[in-house]
């Protein structure tokens, strides 16, 4: 058995009783495992560890501990930051670096793939150079198509081409897009396989090195449309055919996820009676769709995949809590066998697997238990524990998330989970309504860093999945919590007096917080209702919706986002907090990142500004060169530690 803590202090973790003693900086702290991945012989992991600040380190180990863990790639975080890493080869990794800068005034991301040996050397970068003679730079890296199993470090990548010019000449370099190469990560010796395509989104392989279905961008004006086209292939190659086409506003059309070169079919998301079910397409012209999975109660949200070929062997989907139907006899077997093995943390997932998937990477987690890794050999049957998600939390006693309905005004019954204090009757306390971000999401049962945090310090938190919330269905997404924003604030609301209403609360106790979207609806919440929460603290909140619409004009998809959010005046004058300030009566504060991707930084500096115009108590703490996730323990410890400071002081707890 691997020591918990031999890999936690690679990172600098605190000891567990940290959780006792500074229950911010326990709970605030990254999780001790942002990305992991077993090796293909199954004898060594892979993982992306925390360090200080926005900093991250790959390490690697062998899983019988015969070496001890060896650091191979370390990012600063500023502004590089590391996204996680494939194993090519038993002696090489494939790795995603990204960054997010402000330059000029505007934010721009960029992302890179690169290759290193497990000992840290021979590091190359996989994603294609463009040459000084290049028209512009490309910001995105690519990503992994295929792994090549048994081809020893060689790859299918996606690379962005773009055009170079020459003085003398018009164009050097025609070829523009996103086109697949293999290359071999240890030379970077490449050739062509897919020539690149100027609208080429994304690729799907079979896992056995054919490249099967492109997406193609529609355009629209300036931009891109909202419907995307797949078109498909055979396994030897040859000339594209249509596939079929998906329009990524509505959610019509068949969504391809993944390729079984056995069948030689495509699985794919396609609406049933307004639910998404998974939908298997042969790749033999017929345009038939057979049905594998539905539920009459969610949407099927996604495939299991496993191996290095990354065969499809069942779907996800989200009841009360996250499941797995496999398709596979062995593995479902598999899973009720680890489930009586480990009864208390239902939430079993199998991360990765070795080549020959005989040794599976599993994470098994509940609501009351951030989880930890295991490796499960199927031939030997034994399970071995590997390391700890959340060492802080390890032995700190931590509060059950129940399933509950929430009664609307309108009579409809809105899905919540409902975290109290441990140990607590649930009467009587303060209380936090917490709005999940998107909106097109959702809250699931499990561990909740956030959340959990709040019940440590006393209060109950709900988290309602209010009507706009994604995977329930088209009548219960209705028109997206922005352009239906006037129903799903209003179960946000109707949530918090029911939690009034069941006494879990007093009306002197009731406060709200959001991140996100959640924060939009925290904020809004105070303008239809501004009576119900006490306080409000909104994390990286959309506050105008006419500015949301502006800086989606910096992508190429801003038609879609457009129409997303709406253009009337019901939609964005009532529906931006910012300009129904005077409204305001609880106090806000509010967190946000300088270099936020998803939501630009001006919407709180707006929010702030408006308010105090109006003489209202607001606060805004901004966090250089942090992004939307605020990925950084010293900064969430600081968030956790004000916004509950902020909590007892406007609410008088103690």
């Amino acid at each position: 058995m691997l020591k918990f803590l031999g890999f936690a202090a690679l990172a600098a973790y605190s000891c567990p009783a940290l959780a006792q003693t500074d229950p911010a900086a326990a709970f605030g702290a990254r999780e001790g495992i942002e990305d992991i991945a077993l090796s293909p012989d199954g004898k060594q992991v892979s993982f992306v560890a925390p360090g200080s600040g926005q900093s991250s380190a790959i390490f690697v180990i062998p899983v019988d501990k015969s070496k001890p863990p060896v650091r191979i790639i370390g990012a600063s975080g500023d502004p590089e930051r590391l996204q996680g890493c494939w194993w090519v080869s038993n002696a090489r990794l494939l790795c995603t670096v990204y960054s997010s800068v402000r330059t000029s005034g505007e934010l721009i991301n960029a992302s890179r793939l690169i290759a290193v040996d497990n000992d840290g050397t021979n590091g190359k970068m996989v994603s294609r150079r463009e040459s000084g003679s290049a028209l512009y730079v490309a910001r995105y890296g690519g990503n992994l198509v295929d792994l090549l199993p048994g081809q020893d470090g060689s790859v299918l990548v996606s690379r962005v081409y773009v055009p170079e010019s020459e003085p003398g000449r018009i164009v050097k370099q025609e070829k523009e897009g996103l086109g697949v190469d293999r290359v071999d990560t240890r030379t970077l010796a490449s050739k062509p396989v897919v020539a690149p395509m100027g609208l080429a989104g994304r690729y799907i392989s079979d896992g056995l090195g054919n490249v099967r279905v492109v997406q193609l961008f529609t355009e629209k004006g300036d931009g891109l449309g909202d419907n995307v086209r797949y078109l498909y292939r055979g396994p030897n190659g040859g000339q594209w055919s249509t596939l079929g086409s998906y329009n990524m506003l509505t959610g019509e059309g068949f969504y391809p996820l993944a390729v079984d070169p056995t069948e030689n079919a495509a699985y794919g998301l396609k609406k049933l009676d307004g639910r998404d079910a998974l939908y298997k397409m042969p790749l033999d012209g017929s345009g038939q769709q057979i049905l594998v999975l539905s539920r009459p109660d969610v949407d099927i949200d996604g495939v299991v995949r496993i191996g290095r070929k990354q065969r499809v062997v069942g779907a996800t989907y989200a009841t009360e809590r996250r499941m797995r139907a496999y398709f596979d006899p062995a593995l479902e077997k598999l899973k009720a066998s680890l489930g009586r093995a480990l009864p208390k943390t239902p939430i079993i997932a199998i991360v990765d697997s070795s080549e020959d998937e005989n040794r599976l990477l599993v994470h098994a987690s509940s609501d009351n238990d951030p989880g930890q890794y295991y490796l499960f050999d199927r031939t030997a049957k034994t399970l071995e524990k590997l390391i700890l998600s959340r060492p802080e939390l390890a032995g700190t006693p931590l509060a059950t998330v129940k399933s509950v309905s929430v009664r609307a005004t309108d009579g409809t019954m809105i899905p919540a989970y409902l975290t109290l204090p441990p140990g607590s009757n649930g009467k009587g306390l303060p209380a936090i309504v917490m709005p999940h971000g998107g909106p097109s999401a959702r809250d699931e049962w499990g561990f909740d860093w956030l959340s959990q945090f709040y019940a440590n310090r006393g209060y109950a938190v709900l988290q309602p999945n209010f009507r706009g919330s994604s995977g329930y269905g088209d009548a219960w997404f209705q028109d997206n919590g922005f352009r239906g924003w006037r129903t799903a604030i209003g179960d946000v609301v109707d949530s918090g007096k029911w939690l009034v209403a069941e006494g879990i609360t007093t009306p002197d106790k009731l406060a709200i917080v959001g991140w996100s979207y959640g924060g939009y609806a925290a904020l809004q919440s105070n303008v239809i209702a501004p009576d119900v929460f006490k306080a409000v603290v909104a994390i990286a909140p959309v506050t105008d919706l006419g500015m949301l619409k502006d800086d989606a004009d910096k992508y190429a998809t801003s038609s879609t986002i457009r129409a997303f959010i709406g253009s009337t005046s019901a939609i964005i004058d009532d529906g931006s907090p910012a300009r129904h300030a005077a409204a305001f009566r609880a106090p806000v504060l509010m967190f946000h990142g300088d270099v936020d991707l998803n939501v630009e930084i001006g919407q709180s500096r707006h929010m702030e500004n408006k308010l105090k115009v109006v003489g209202k108590q607001v606060r805004l703490v901004t966090y250089p060169k942090l992004d939307h996730y605020l990925e950084d323990s010293q900064v969430r410890t600081d968030m956790l530690r004000q916004s509950d400071a902020f909590l007892r002081a406007t609410m008088g707890i103690k």
